[in-house]
């Protein structure tokens, strides 16, 4: 929270806190008193997709940002992300932990399967990203909600980078840094989730974005 807060374009910040029970709770409660954050509380796990789309209500700014508690992305590589939005007037962007910043801690297994899964999407949907796995996604908030969160877990990052581009927006990328954490410490993803994803960008081939309605005046008498 600290380092989050210490970024210059960080307005707002919303925590989702997924059914913790390690006393993050608690942390959380006394950040909300202080009027700090604020936050959602599930009260059994459901998983990231279902967190981003518990907290997606709160967000009052145009654009928003995922960030993970367990720092392995340093919230200062927002300063970068935001500089495109002005630059291109982007609606998305992600944070590449594959355009030469620092990357260390990274398993060879999850390098494989990040790499695997982004080209995978490339040829599918006919694009050119190089980090479709990502946490630092960065989103125009409208835009979020217009194509909506399906997915509870981590299949949540193929479908909403399959519904960016299905709805006709260019994904634009800019380097992050990164400092992988082991299983050990605490890291969720298994090897099993990249064939989630797979099924996931399957799924949503040929997904199309429903038109929003627009307002209608309805006179009186």
């Amino acid at each position: 929270m600290r380092r989050l807060e210490q970024v210059p374009v960080i307005r707002q910040i919303v925590v989702v806190d997924d059914y913790s029970r390690d006393g993050t709770q608690a942390i959380v409660q006394r950040l909300v008193a202080e009027g700090r954050v604020l936050a959602v509380f599930h009260e059994r796990n459901r998983g990231k997709g279902a967190a981003l789309r518990s907290g997606l209500p709160l967000v009052r700014e145009e654009y928003l940002a995922i960030q993970d508690a367990d720092l392995e992305y340093d919230p200062r590589d927002f300063m970068k992300m935001a500089e495109l939005i002005e630059r291109y007037d982007a609606q998305v962007i992600y944070g590449s932990r594959f355009l030469g910043a620092d990357r260390s801690g990274m398993l060879w297994t999850h390098y494989l399967g990040n790499r695997g899964l982004t080209l995978l999407f490339n040829l599918m949907f006919q694009r050119w990203i190089t980090d479709m796995e990502t946490c630092y996604k960065l989103f125009r908030t409208s835009l979020l909600r217009q194509i909506g969160i399906d997915n509870d877990r981590f299949d949540v990052d193929p479908e909403l980078t399959a519904k960016v581009v299905r709805a006709g927006h260019k994904i634009y990328e800019t380097s992050v840094s990164y400092v992988g954490r082991p299983y050990l410490a605490g890291k969720k993803i298994k090897p099993r989730d990249a064939f989630t994803a797979v099924e996931t960008l399957w799924r949503y081939r040929r997904w199309r974005p429903q038109p929003v309605a627009e307002p209608v005046g309805v006179a009186r008498g």
